[in-house]
Order: structure tokens, then sequence, then C-alpha cells
């Protein structure tokens, strides 16, 4: 934090930001004594009062605009106060083309309107977004951008045979447009075997024609109708959900007349069919009663079976055909009960979460100022209220969701679910989320001195402050004792994620956060990918992989295990022990592929114990099962730390 006791300023409206961050108790300035000079004296800065020096005001002229794709619109927002505030739209991210902006100045008002032509639909739900800024700081105000379009279809996917037993589609309009289906030109009615699941986003409508044990009876085109006002579009797919039994053709008999001993063997076969046919029916229910329903369903189950009893009384099915019938059942009833148990393990895993996020209300939430932004969205410095019993209000860190998917938001809600579930004194508290209305936001406790990548660099031996531009004071050195403290309670927190089978798989000090006492906890706010983006390693156009803190398997083969985060962990303690730097800094992204794949590690840090290098050693084996346990680790590091007391007079 800055250190500015006794400076004193010249009393002008360009101090007067300073002036509010002490008001509000940014970067701890409340806590300091600051001066304004008044002549030949001096007078506390928090006294201090200029006129004509206030935050501006801003105020738009819509809260929201409804539009026609294709047309044009203008809006217009005023900003004002003293001194008269610049006054600016930003449109980074409009589809919408030829913008074209107008400023009008008035007496301590500055206007300025902003025209759209030709409004892509791309930009329906698109916030406008106004800010008014002068020497005193900054307000905004945004307008909502709804386009009216007409529906189409974005997909319509046939349902795979056999396994399938819904057609997926989505599509696209707004309004949002009403779906009907048709199948052999008649609207299908819901029933209980047959459904329309799907789920909203903005303009997007994703979901299932969703069946209840489909069978051959099923199949058949399936037409799609979507229409709002503006227009209807329609789309067929066929489904296939299983063969009809007539088109099983009987092989040609060559012989009418069948041997005694054939017609025995397919006696003995048909015998055998019948008997397992009642054994796995029996299986197959309980699997049905007590695991999830299968997409094959009992009817097909039942369908099969019938096939292959029904050889008794069909002469052109040899026993060789019924006993190849009968495996058939066999590898359905071993890949049925595969699924179960697979589906049955990730349902415990599931309910094993215990998954009750809380959720926190929206007028609970009074934002204060970003802390970041990532390609999810923003975090927020935050006061939450009714979030503790004892305290009225908290700060907290508020992790916002932008222009969610549906997919995005499924992985939202497992995302809360699982951290709702990860309590340890070393992971970042999770409170709850927000979701009544957009953007979702995941409430955080607010850790206040950052990422511990930023807190190595800023107390390291090259770190100043900068104060106008010149060296006012270091923030303190780190010591071993300190270092040592650090990496066990990072180590502490790793052994708890490893006995919930959690794989972090981007350990590394941009993604934890430090509090008071150098108190140090695992987090990961996704802001990484964009403020550390030199870290990671772009993969075909999206995927975002950290290899400078990655082992051999994962980069090769993708493989990440908690063997794979010890693997990181050595990397952290070599960034601990660098204050901070880039592991590899010297070397391009191919080249330090190049050098874990081929056996080479990092060196010792200057600074660096040998028992602490010996532990980056351990953890940086090229055979994933020869790596230091993680709990092994936490003890002699937390012994090491336990020789020399820590000392924690560099926070200030």
């Amino acid at each position: 934090m800055a250190r500015l006791d006794g400076v004193v300023f010249d009393c002008s409206c360009d101090i007067h930001w300073i002036q509010l961050w002490q008001q509000r108790g940014d970067a701890a300035l409340h806590t300091q004594q600051l001066f304004c000079r008044n002549g030949a004296s001096k007078i506390p800065l928090h006294n201090m009062y200029i006129h004509n020096c206030d935050l501006p005001e801003i105020s738009v002229s819509h809260s929201s605009v409804l539009v026609m794709e294709g047309d044009n619109v203008t809006v217009s927002c005023n900003g004002s106060g003293a001194p008269v505030p610049e006054v600016d739209w930003t449109v980074s991210g409009l589809h919408s083309i030829n913008t074209h902006l107008s400023d009008v100045y008035w007496p301590n008002i500055h206007s300025i309107t902003l025209t759209l032509f030709n409004i892509s639909r791309e930009d329906n739900n698109f916030q406008l977004t106004c800010i008014a800024e002068n020497v005193v700081g900054m307000t905004n105000s945004s307008i909502q951008l709804n386009v009216q379009f007409p529906p189409v279809i974005l997909r319509l996917v046939e349902p795979e045979q056999r396994l399938d037993t819904c057609i997926e589609f989505t599509v696209r309009g707004y309004p949002h447009p009403k779906l009907r289906w048709f199948y052999k030109q008649k609207e299908i009615q819901h029933n209980d075997y047959i459904r329309t699941d799907m789920d909203f986003y903005q303009d997007y409508l994703e979901g299932c024609l969703t069946f209840q044990n489909p069978t051959h009876i099923n199949n058949g085109n399936y037409t799609l109708e979507a229409s709002n006002a503006l227009g209807t579009v329609t789309k067929t797919v066929y489904g296939h959900f299983l063969m009809d039994p007539d088109e099983i053709d009987p092989p040609p008999d060559d012989n009418p007349s069948r041997p005694d001993e054939d017609t025995f063997g397919v006696t003995i076969a048909v015998g055998l069919a019948g008997f397992a046919c009642v054994l796995l029916l029996v299986l197959f229910v309980l699997i049905n009663k007590y695991g999830r329903r299968s997409k094959f369903g009992m009817k097909g189950f039942a369908y099969l079976c019938a096939v292959a009893v029904v050889a008794e009384e069909r002469a052109d099915l040899g026993a060789e055909q019924v006993l190849q019938l009968l495996t058939s059942l066999f590898s359905l009833v071993r890949v049925q009960v595969s699924v179960r148990l697979g589906a049955d393990q990730r349902s415990r895993q599931v309910a094993g979460l215990n998954a009750v996020v809380q959720h926190i209300k929206r007028r609970d939430i009074i934002l204060k100022r970003e802390l970041g932004e990532g390609a999810f969205g923003k975090v927020f410095l935050a006061e939450c209220y009714n979030l503790s019993p004892t305290k009225d209000k908290m700060l907290v860190a508020v992790k916002t969701l932008k222009d969610p998917n549906l997919s995005a938001r499924k992985d939202f809600q497992r995302e809360a679910e699982l951290l709702t579930n990860l309590q340890h004194d070393h992971i970042v508290k999770f409170y709850g989320v927000c979701v009544d209305g957009d953007p979702l936001i995941m409430v955080f406790e607010y850790m206040k001195h950052g990422d511990l990548n930023k807190f190595l660099r800023a107390h390291g031996p090259d770190a100043m402050i900068l104060v106008d531009g010149q060296p006012l004071q270091s923030n303190g050195e780190l010591g071993l004792s300190q270092m040592l403290h650090i990496a066990t309670q990072i180590a502490s927190g790793m052994v708890y994620l490893a006995s919930q089978h959690f794989v972090h798989r981007d350990l590394a000090t941009r993604n934890c956060l430090v509090g008071n006492g150098l108190l140090v906890k695992i987090g990961d706010f996704g802001m990484s990918r964009d403020i550390y983006s030199s870290d990671y390693y772009r993969v075909g156009g999206h995927t975002m992989l950290p290899i400078r803190w990655m082992p051999p398997e994962s980069i090769m083969y993708r493989k990440f295990s908690t063997e794979s985060d010890v693997w990181s962990f050595g990397v952290i303690l070599w960034e601990i022990f660098t204050y901070g730097k880039q592991p590899w800094f010297q070397l391009g992204n191919n080249e330090v592929i190049e050098c874990i794949t081929q056996g080479r590690v990092l060196e010792r840090p200057r600074i660096c114990p040998k028992e602490v290098y010996d532990i980056m050693l351990g953890c940086w084996q090229r055979e994933p099962q020869q790596r230091l346990n993680i709990k092994d680790i936490q003890k002699v590091l937390f012994a090491m730390g336990k020789a020399t007391p820590v000392y924690l007079d560099i926070l200030g």
C-alpha cells in the first residue's frame, strides 16, 4: 500500500480524487495524515473544499430501445458537472455499421448523440454505455438495445440409432418464437411419452424433443416449426430409433428338411435363450429401478428377447444364430450395467456435493470498484449485506458472467455447486450466487492484497512505489521464513483439494490470493488468462494452456491429475523464491514445450536453499508416480518454516 503520511499537496481540483479515496478508505488513505497547502499554512486534506470541482452526473435518453433488424436508431447522453466532463459512447464489440456521433456543449453540460444504421441482430441485448469523465472521476450509464428479427433454426440433429432418446435443436429469434412439432403431418401433442425440453438464453432457445423409450414405431420424419410475429421457419429431420422387427430378413434356407440334430440344437439354444432372457430381464428391471432410465429402454430389451425366443417357432433360425442373439443380449446388458455404474458413480459424486448453493439478492450487493476483467466478465470489489449474522455488511469480491450461453450457464451452476463444498482455511471462501437477472454473479471473500504473483513482485528486491513518477519507498522484501510460510499454506490447500479428488489444472501464484497477516489461499477468478496472457499458450484459437506450469504428460496427452498439480506446485515454489518471475522467461512457448518434454527443469533460484530446491526436483520427476506426495511436501515445508518465526511487518 502507498504510504503518503505527511505529504502536502497543492490545493486544486486535480487532487480531489485523492480526497475522495481518503473518504472511501481506498488504499488505506483514511489511516494517513494528508494535507492541502492553503497559502502559507496547511489544512487537512479531508477538510479541503474547492468550488466547481465535483464528480460528473450523467443521464441517457432511454433505459432501453426496441428496434427492428435493419432499422436505424438514435440515442443521446448528457454529462454535466464542473469541470465540464468529456462524454463518450463505448461501442466496442458492436456489429451495427456506420455509427455516427455528434457533440454539443452547453453551460456545464456536454451532450453527445449516437446514431446506429442498419441494426444487426448480433447486437440484440447489447449494452450501449455512455461515460462522463472529468479530473475528479468518472460515471456511466447504459441503454439496452433490443433487436427484433424473424426466427431461424440453427441446429436440428438426427438422433443416433438405439442411443439417443431426443432430437436436439437450437432456434434463434426475437421476440422468442413459438415452437411446434409435426409427425406424419399431424402436430405432436405433449404427453408422458413425448415432450419438448428447452432453455432460453437471450434470443436463443436450446433443447430437445424428448421421447420416453422410443421404438421402431417412433421412426419417421419430424418437422420443427418456429414462428414469431415477424415470420415462420420449418426444418425436418429423420428420427430412426430402432429397427422394425419386420425388416429383419431371414437368411435363405437351401435345405428345408433340417436334420433332427439341428432341430435339437435349435431347441437347446432357444431354451437357453428363454432362460437367459428371464434372468437378464430381472437384472435389467433392477438396473432401471435403482439407476437412471436407459436411452435404449425396456422396450428395446424386450424386443431382442422376443427375437431370440420366437426362434422356436421359426425353422429358418439356426442354433448359431440364436446363440449370436444371446451374445447380443449379454453385450447389451454389459453395456447397460457399465453405463449405469458410471452414471450412478457420477450421481453419487454430484449428490455428495450437497449442492445447496446460497442465493444472494442483487439488492444486497453494492459494487465499489472494478478489480479486473477476464473473458468471462469482470471482478468487482463490493459490499454485501445480510451475508453474515454478526456483520451488517462485508467486503466481498464478485465475479460476473457476461453474455452466458446455455452451456456457460450450466458450467456456472456446476462450478457453484462444487465451490459450495470446497471449505478450507486455504481455499478462497465462496459465499454464493446471484441469479435474479443478468449478469450472473458469484460472491467470494475479498483478499485485500490481491494475487500472489503481484504481491511477490511488489515485495522483491527491486520493487518501489511510484508517486508522480518518482520512487517513494520500498514495500519491504520477503524473507526466507515468509516464503516458507506462503508455500506451506498453498501446500495445505492442495492437500485438501487432493483429499476431495479435485484437480485444479492451473495452479500458479497468479491464481493464489493474499489477505491480511500474510494469509494465502488458492483460488481462481478466471482473470489470469487475460491479465497474465503471456503465461498461456493458445491452442486452436480458443484453448489457453499454462504450459510453463505443466508436466510432460499434460502437455503431450492432456492428462491432468493430482500428480500434475504437484508438478505445478514445484513451479509455484520456484516463483516464490524468484519474487514472481515467469518460469522459463527467457524462452518462447515452443522452446518451453521442447525443454519440458525433453526432461529439462528450471534452475535453482539464487536465494533458494538446497532443501527447498530438492522439493522442487521431487515435484518435477518425469513419471507421475515418482513425484513427491503433497502431504509429505506440506509436512517438510511446515517443519522448515517452524525453525524461524514469520515476520509480518511487510504488510504495513
